[in-house]
């Protein structure tokens, strides 16, 4: 097979066939200095946003001229890719916390071991404008260098040079075409590596393909202009392979042991017939051997679209991804002026009255297609007419799939053709042609007048509609892997990295809302281990009875984790002992304060006031060195001071003795670590034992007076909580800190847990923190869960929650579709293997649905989930984790 490249200087190819093309990457992502990024629609988008997407296709549409090319390409994803970006930006610690270099180690090994052998691939999309060469001189030369260039070869001779001037006039062709597309989405110029990747990808279909990610990185393949001439390496090897239409397989014909027989019919010295295979005609598919091996593929054109199609179902190329293989696609446009393609109109239109006369005469009359095609050119006309800046699109499909074997590769053709005609699309697999088609998605080629029977004929916004320069993701583009995305047909990792965030200026905050038993805490808790594993640090706050968090912290970070039970008082959270100099003393008297329900500019406050300020500076300052402090006075002072201290020393000597309050006045109980440089890296609160006073109650001072003891010692132990919480996720700003609260309704019941809340989402991206918040309701996620820039939805029965949870996602609450899935398509209860599946939306504004997925580590399997009965086997069968991907059987 013959390349038809002759040389690449940037972005423009020189083709063999006379013609010059500028090669662009839409929807390219960030740059090398991290600049150009785009917000990438997900799966769900709302109404305006899909307005929005539509607008720009259809801007960028009109805005280009003559025959450009849409090539949509899927490229190859190898496990190998998933682990740099799981890994990138990490720092190894200064010391090993255990055995392992580092924990992160186990998280990248347990990916790979998942994702291997599974079909994974990413859709990248190409746009290719040929390029016009102004000039008499310049339309003669074209020519006779394209046929020079295929005679030379022959001849023993070098292909016609490319001058300099003629290298700078068609760069000054591409600025205009820049120029043009300035405004519409994304883009940036190809590479020479990434254009020689697109004909590479196009030979190894079906095997294992050179990844994009090198040729992202790579500098080679380019041109230089040397001496007043375009020089370019060797691009003859890329042909190095053997193309066949209808190649005969030998698992599908039959034919292992007619290898000389095989022989002959390659060079069309034998009949099929006498070789035991199927005929020419039933093999449409392309078979292309080269060094990696054998792959088939097989090209289908759209032969005919639907005369009309809604909105919601006109997404053709969106669709390709449902698919559990992944689907090529090559669109030759003609773009037509509105002007000219009005000419062409009425030309149609006259003919169509010709017929109609003809017919009159017969005496079956008119068929009623005639009337059908008047009405649409009608409506074409009417359109075409409505703007001046209008343009008729002129498209040529072709859609490729491919596979291992021929019959693979047929099976998955067969697919494709019934998901098209589904939706009154039909597709063909023309036999003869397939080499043909496969041409036209190289870079380079020109359209073949044969393929032009297969042009479609619509209008800006109706091609618009098919969804072709759109691109659907789901996550960010490295951190911790989440799971995988189930919108796509394929293996399609989603990755989320919460701790980079406010690097990048968004908030590190998320809300995660379901039902009971939906997932909520396995996802909160696999966020968690990996801000701990990635470097990070995490404060948990649990208030389940069975103290899960603890469970999962003592598995999952064993030797970094610090529990602190309040029921149990096992540490001491001493404001005194754990807070130095004016820290300690404000956490201090405001606990106390709020304790006792005494004010701060009250004689009582006065005299506590110098009590903490006293017991502060004393040697070992403590909670319960201020007990002793205002014993003292009211044994040693007199008058109304006296009397003071004397009540305070009695009511704090009754919270004292309380089993509750022993964690803050125990001064033998070892406090705890909030330093960032200490060996815990996780801290869990568990608050299982403490009573908070009802809601109604902070409205009224005098019902909140009358709480039961273990209610007020509740409410201020939760502000203590709520401090430390505060300390340690704002005291280093350069180490991610996540804030974990489960089932928050419990902590914004009261006005301290509402107030860490509000700290925590409002300024937790300038001190490096987030809140990951687990909900019932979006509701209860408070007045500022707008600040959340990830969300998570998962399954909600009832209608009403799930409204607020699509609100809270930033989808229609009130599409049916939606509800639907909402309430009964994610994670449906009793079906084995649906578990953990959301709608993410993350803070490039991309929302999918996702599955959710736990490694496969015994640290995280053994204390993750709360099923009744699963830690066991989770524990001993991993296999059978939820969550767990299977690889798809080959279609």
């Amino acid at each position: 097979m013959r390349v038809p490249i002759r040389h690449i200087a940037g972005h423009l190819v020189w083709s063999t066939h006379g013609s010059v093309w500028a090669v662009y990457r839409l929807h390219p992502g960030p740059d090398e200095s991290g600049r150009g990024e785009e917000r990438v629609q997900g799966s769900y988008v709302p109404a305006a946003v899909g307005d929005e997407q539509l607008a720009r296709t259809t801007h960028l549409i009109r805005s280009l001229s003559g025959a450009p090319r849409l090539i949509g390409l899927c490229a190859q994803v190898d496990p190998g890719e998933i682990a740099l970006r799981m890994i990138e930006g990490i720092e190894p610690p200064a010391t090993a916390p255990g055995p392992a270099a580092h924990p992160w180690v186990e998280n990248v090994d347990a990916t790979l071991e998942l994702l291997d052998g599974q079909e994974m691939h990413r859709r990248t999309l190409w746009l290719a404008v040929p390029l016009h060469t102004h000039g008499a001189g310049g339309k003669l030369t074209a020519p006779f260098s394209a046929g020079w260039a295929d005679l030379a070869p022959v001849l023993g001779m070098r292909a016609a040079p490319v001058a300099r001037r003629e290298v700078s006039a068609y760069h000054a062709q591409a600025a205009r075409v820049q120029a043009a597309l300035a405004g519409g989405i994304a883009w940036r110029a190809a590479r020479p590596a990434e254009i020689v990747w697109m004909i590479q990808h196009a030979l190894h279909r079906g095997l294992d393909e050179p990844l994009l990610a090198e040729a992202e990185a790579s500098t080679g393949y380019g041109g230089q202009v040397r001496e007043g001439v375009l020089h370019s390496p060797s691009y003859a090897d890329l042909g190095h392979v053997r193309v066949q239409e209808g190649g005969i397989d030998p698992f599908l014909d039959d034919a292992e042991d007619l290898t000389s027989a095989g022989h002959l019919t390659r060079s069309g010295r034998a009949a099929w017939w006498r070789l035991r295979t199927s005929s020419p005609l039933r093999r449409r598919w392309l078979q292309i051997e080269s060094d990696a091996g054998t792959g088939y593929q097989a090209q289908l054109a759209l032969a005919e679209c639907p005369p009309a199609v809604r909105r919601d179902a006109a997404d053709l190329f969106a669709q390709l991804e449902t698919l559990d293989f992944p689907v090529d696609y090559t669109v030759d446009l003609t773009l037509v002026p509105a002007d000219k393609a009005r000419d062409q109109v009425r030309r149609k239109k006259n003919e169509l009255v010709d017929q109609a006369d003809q017919y009159d005469a017969r005496p079956t009359g008119m068929p009623t297609s005639l009337t059908e095609a008047a009405r649409d050119l009608g409506e074409l006309d009417a359109r075409l007419s409505r703007t001046s800046v209008e343009v008729e699109v002129q498209s040529v499909t072709v859609l490729t799939v491919w596979g291992p074997t021929a019959a693979i590769c047929d099976a998955r053709a067969r697919a494709l053709v019934a998901l098209l005609s589904g939706a009154d699309y039909r597709a063909v697999r023309p036999a003869g042609l397939q080499e043909t088609l496969f041409t036209l998605g190289l870079p380079g080629t020109v359209c073949p007048g044969v393929v032009r029977e297969f042009t479609q004929h619509q209008v800006s916004e109706d091609w618009a509609l098919s969804g072709a320069f759109t691109l659907g993701e789901v996550g960010d583009p490295n951190g911790m892997f989440l799971g995988i995305d189930l919108d796509c047909g394929t293996t399609r990792p989603v990755m989320i990295n919460v701790a980079d965030a406010p690097k990048q200026d968004a908030s590190a905050s998320m809300g995660v809302v379901g039902d009971l038993g939906a997932g909520k805490s396995v996802l909160q808790k696999l966020i968690c281990e990996a801000v701990w594993a990635r470097g990070g640090a995490a404060i948990c706050i649990d208030r389940t009875p069975v103290r899960e968090w603890a469970a999962f912290a003592r598995n999952a970070a064993a030797g970094r984790c610090q529990i602190i039970d309040a029921a149990r008082a096992e540490a001491s959270i001493d404001p005194l002992r754990m807070f130095d100099g004016p820290q300690a003393r404000h956490y201090a008297l405001s606990y106390l304060t709020l304790q006792l329900g005494i004010g701060p500019m009250s004689t009582s406050g006065e005299v506590l006031h110098h009590a903490v300020e006293q017991a502060a500076s004393g040697e070992r300052p403590s909670m319960h060195r201020v007990l002793e402090v205002l014993q003292h006075i009211a044994a040693r002072e007199g008058g109304k001071r006296q009397d003071t201290a004397a009540t305070l020393a009695g009511l704090l000597r009754v919270v004292a003795t309380n089993p509750l309050a022993a964690m803050v006045f125990d001064p033998t109980l070892p406090p705890v670590r909030l330093e960032a440089s200490s060996a815990s890296d996780m801290i869990v609160i568990t608050t299982a034992g403490l009573k908070l006073p009802p809601r109604a109650a902070f409205d009224k001072p005098e019902v909140l007076h009358q709480q039961p003891l273990e209610a007020l010692i509740g409410r201020a132990v939760l502000y203590l909580i709520a401090a430390i919480a505060r300390q340690r996720a704002f005291e280093d700003p350069a180490r991610f800190c996540a804030v974990v609260l489960d089932e928050l309704y419990w902590l914004t019941s009261s006005a301290e847990g509402t107030a860490l809340v509000h700290e925590i989402l409002h300024d937790g991206r300038k001190h490096g923190a987030g809140l990951v918040a687990g909900s019932h309701d979006a509701a209860e996620l408070g007045p500022d869960r707008g600040l959340m820039a990830y969300r998570a939805l998962a399954r909600t029965t009832d209608r009403e929650r799930a409204r607020r949870g699509l609100e809270f996602v930033g989808l229609d609450p009130n599409d049916g579709e939606l509800l639907r899935l909402v309430t009964t398509g994610l994670s449906p209860v009793g079906q084995r293997g649906r578990e953990g599946e959301f709608l993410l939306a993350c803070p490039r504004q991309n929302t999918g649905r996702v599955k959710a997925v736990i490694p496969r580590i015994p640290r995280i399997t053994t204390a993750i989930t709360t099923t009744p009965g699963s830690r066991s086997s989770a524990s001993t069968a991993p296999a059978s984790t939820p969550g767990t991907v299977r690889p798809k059987e080959p279609f």
